[in-house]
């Protein structure tokens, strides 16, 4: 009996029926996007594109339904333009040749620029709303510090080899990597870069790093970026860091700020001192979680201004940064590569992650509107919802997406609040273990001796 094709599902069959256009939600991105179109007309010029059919409102309004609409292909969306039109687009007939052409040669980094020049209006949004509620560790450390990014890397899917123009690929071939930074406070993406090499090292996005960050912000950093010249020239700029300490690291012990049943947090030297690994001092913090110890380092050597827990909270965030890879990756289609070319594959990133930043307004506008923490909200589950507002807005039941997702019935049919975990860990915003009373309560190191017990879910 012969062995079973292995399947891909990134690569399986699509459904070759688009959602439905929703006007309001048409009418949403069109505000947000028609103004940025317009100011980018001229550099679209400037790159010798005519202005014939397939013009920059057109291709963004392309991409964008590509998208949202889930359409499976070129031609079906080919098909939408000539009969029905998308967004701001009217009906226009393109042949599918010169779709799929047009696809290829788009300059990508059109997308890139209306993508950084949307950011600050979302940033602007996010300011405004006040009701949603800020997670009490990351409240507490934008007292200290200005931004808290979350930075790593992900390689894409292999490529898509039943388009035409891949079919000479070598089977498997990975269609690169990609580097993304996101605002742990905000959750929308800063910056995102791209690297032809899949085998790529996390390190290959250092120097692009160290570019793009200021002083006083916080990094969260996963073991792609263990590297210690690269963590000195971070402390030289005065950036701070959160990272996990590798197995069998060698260490020096310096200081001893908390040595408990539970909780250990220490001042330690690390690395031999060569060009490479220069001797750096850090703070080594160690929890027990259950029957095992999980440990982190960070270059914030101070416990007044990063304690223990708030330091295990913040890394334990790090994973939203995940999160926003599986939602580009697997809900939005950026596992499924429409393009092997390399400015294809640009376009696609930088248009998916300009609808997830998008999506990620939606999210926060819902969780203001309810009260909640933005945490706890599904985006995937309001990208999979706005079916279900279309049916609501044709029949005249719904006219706001918000209001409408944040209605209590419909969180309750479409989970559109994520189930509440119980936390692991208690979050206790002090710096040191009482000594004198030999216990496991920690307390602010001050004259008052207050003690704090909050509650969060790790």
């Amino acid at each position: 009996m012969g062995k079973s094709k292995r399947l891909n599902r990134d690569h399986a069959k699509k459904t070759q029926r688009p959602m439905v256009e929703d006007r309001v939600i048409a009418e949403h991105l069109t505000a947000l996007l028609a103004p940025i179109i317009t100011s980018q007309s001229r550099f679209f010029r400037e790159l010798g594109l005519r202005d014939r059919i397939l013009t920059l409102p057109l291709m963004v309004a392309a991409v964008l339904t590509l998208l949202w609409r889930d359409v499976p292909g070129v031609t079906e969306l080919g098909r939408l333009l000539e009969t029905e039109g998308f967004l701001w687009c009217k009906r226009t007939k393109v042949s599918q040749q010169a779709l799929s052409q047009r696809f290829l040669t788009f300059p990508a980094i059109l997308f890139q620029k209306i993508f950084h020049e949307i950011l600050p209006q979302l940033k602007a949004r996010w300011s405004a709303r006040q009701n949603r509620p800020l997670p009490d560790s990351v409240q507490f450390t934008l007292s200290k510090f200005d931004k808290i990014w979350c930075a790593d890397g992900s390689t894409l899917e292999a490529l898509f080899r039943k388009l035409k123009s891949l079919e000479s690929v070598n089977p498997g071939k990975l269609a690169g990597k990609m580097g993304v930074v996101i605002d742990l406070v905000t959750r929308l993406p800063v910056e995102i870069w791209f690297q032809e090499n899949p085998r790529a090292s996390d390190t290959r996005f250092e120097e692009d790093l160290l570019t793009l960050v200021s002083a006083h912000t916080l990094l969260l950093l996963d073991r792609g970026f263990y590297h210690f010249l690269f963590w000195q020239k971070l402390i030289d700029k005065e950036i701070h860091f959160i990272t996990r300490i590798k197995i069998n690291a060698a260490i020096e012990y310096q200081q001893v700020f908390t040595d408990g049943h539970a909780l250990r947090d220490r001042l330690v030297k690390i690395g031999s001192g060569t060009k490479k690994t220069p001797i750096l001092t850090l703070r080594l913090i160690e929890v027990r979680v259950g029957k095992v110890w999980r440990s982190y380092l960070t270059s914030v050597l101070d416990p007044e201004i990063l304690p223990p827990y708030i330091v295990i909270d913040l890394y334990q965030k790090r994973w939203r940064i995940e999160d926003a890879f599986n939602t580009v990756k697997r809900l939005l289609g950026l596992s499924y590569l429409w393009t092997g070319s390399i400015n294809g594959i640009k376009l696609q990133i930088w248009a998916t992650w300009l609808f997830y930043a998008v999506l990620v307004d939606l999210g926060d506008a819902i969780a203001d509107e309810i009260s909640l923490p933005v945490d706890r909200i599904s985006l995937e589950m309001i990208y999979r919802g706005l079916y279900y507002f279309h049916g609501a807005s044709s029949r005249g039941e719904a006219s706001d997406p918000v209001k409408y997702f944040a209605r209590p019935d419909i969180q309750k049919c479409l989970a559109i609040v994520k189930r509440q975990r119980k936390p692991k860990l208690k979050l206790i915003v002090a710096p040191f273990r009482d000594r004198q009373r030999g216990s496991d309560q920690f307390f602010f190191h001050s004259s008052t001796q207050t003690p704090l017990t909050t509650c969060l879910q790790a």
